[in-house]
């Protein structure tokens, strides 16, 4: 028993190889509060009896919404009175010395007012460059005299999971706060949206904390801290951020345009299934399966046809169905990309000009897994389901494919191998639609 002990006593403990207390000193000044103020429209709908009910259920504990909230009616031009005042913290991080801070699309989403408070405690008013819903990302400008202190974006595929990470916000609006971690998984998805690949931390970070910078032992940021997992409302270890590699894209589309042009392939796609991949004969379960390829798109002038599997584009192995629409997205339009393609038994190579998004377009739409309406996840009703169900060759609709237990879905008594003809008394005939 002795010897044991002694074995134990000389085992290395794990430490962060810098001083995590230099890190801090050194980024601390470019970390910023969000300070977002929303005024009720007149007809406006409030969750919760408040405009910014959404925005406070995600991110606010009853406490702290009553801590915050302004409820302070004001004379409009009009003379009467206007909604009540909604007050919402977030954070940031300032990006260049001339004023450019990034934080999350849902700290500022619906604001009248952002203000921006600096580390000397100032509180600067920001207008919004830009803001991208489906990556959750945000880019603020302010205005000030002098040159800012910033951070810069290190490299978020270099990250392996166990390595260090330093998390600084604005937890509950209490200040600026540091926590340490490590990263605990990559590539999550955690269905936010449809270029989920979250690296998950268990630095703890809490409601406040989103939009500010999960950092490396350099000082670099690797994540835009955006989402936790929390049944009791605090953290459980279970934090979210952004790489990085995508944060940079995003962040420089907005800077330049103002808005995110994103890659187009034009096709719905599916998961490839151990059944669907003996049936082609793919030896093992990869890629997706092209459901659909849209009139006139990029993939339809390329000659993709429905039943290809997508393997690989540019060297990018597609393993799973939110690769594709995340590969695609970031390539230009008008950039040729080389496909890999598994057709009648045989891996294929065509070459594909992305185009841009259409307004009415999603990219690289999801039919399967990718499609989810209140906790189902819908695919088309196809003449191969048609036949398996037993339904009628004319009639139109989508297949629950997968409900998720809890959800408003299954509550309601939906299942799997349901289908949904119409909604509010209009006919579906694709995810789409409903």
């Amino acid at each position: 028993q002795t010897a044991s002990f002694s074995m134990v006593q000389q085992l290395p403990i794990p430490h962060a190889s810098a001083n995590i207390a230099d890190i801090v000193e050194k980024v601390s000044p470019a970390v910023v509060s969000i300070l977002v103020t929303q005024k009720a429209q007149p007809g406006q709908i409030q969750r919760g009896g408040h405009p910014f009910g959404e925005f406070f259920e995600r991110f606010f504990d009853e406490e702290t919404m009553r801590q915050f909230r302004q409820q302070l009616p004001q004379g409009g031009e009009d003379g009467r009175p206007q909604g009540p005042r909604a007050q919402g913290i977030g954070s940031g991080f300032i990006i260049e010395k001339d004023g450019f801070i990034v934080t999350n699309n849902h700290v500022i989403d619906g604001a009248n007012k952002i203000q921006v408070k600096l580390h000397d405690g100032r509180n600067v008013e920001a207008k919004l460059i830009g803001a991208d819903a489906k990556t959750d990302l945000a880019l603020l400008k302010i205005e000030v005299e002098e040159e800012l202190r910033t951070v810069k974006f290190g490299d978020s595929a270099n990250m392996r999971v166990g390595q260090w990470v330093l998390a600084m916000g604005n937890p509950f609006g209490i200040g600026k706060t540091a926590t340490t971690g490590i990263v605990s998984a990559r590539h999550r998805n955690i269905g936010a949206g449809p270029f989920d690949d979250f690296i998950q931390i268990d630095a703890p970070i809490n409601k406040g904390n989103s939009g500010g910078p999960a950092f490396n032992l350099k000082g670099e940021v690797i994540g835009v801290n955006t989402a936790i997992f929390s049944p009791s409302g605090g953290s459980v270890g279970i934090g979210f951020a952004i790489p990085s590699n995508m944060a940079k894209n995003i962040i420089d589309d907005l800077k330049t345009d103002g808005t995110v042009k994103r890659g187009w392939l034009g096709v719905q796609i599916q998961q490839v299934t151990p059944e669907l991949a003996d049936s082609l004969d793919l030896g093992k379960a990869r890629g997706v399966l092209v459901s659909k390829v849209v009139e006139d798109s990029p993939a339809d002038e390329a000659d993709l046809k429905r039943g290809d599997v997508i393997l690989n584009v540019d060297g990018t192995e597609i393993q799973k169905l939110s690769d594709l629409p995340r590969v695609i997205a970031f390539i230009d339009a008008g950039d040729t990309a080389r496909l890999s393609v598994w057709r009648d038994g045989k891996r294929n190579s065509l070459k594909v000009e992305i185009g841009s998004t259409p307004d009415e377009a999603k990219v690289a739409k999801a039919s399967a897994d990718g499609d989810r309406v209140q906790g189902m996840q819908l695919s088309e009703l196809d003449d191969q389901a048609r036949r398996s169900l037993g339904l009628s060759a004319d009639l139109d609709g989508v297949v629950v494919f997968r409900v998720t237990s809890g959800s408003p879905a299954a509550e309601i008594g939906l299942r799997r191998g349901d289908v949904i003809v119409s909604a509010g008394n209009k006919e579906i005939e694709n995810p789409e639609d409903l």
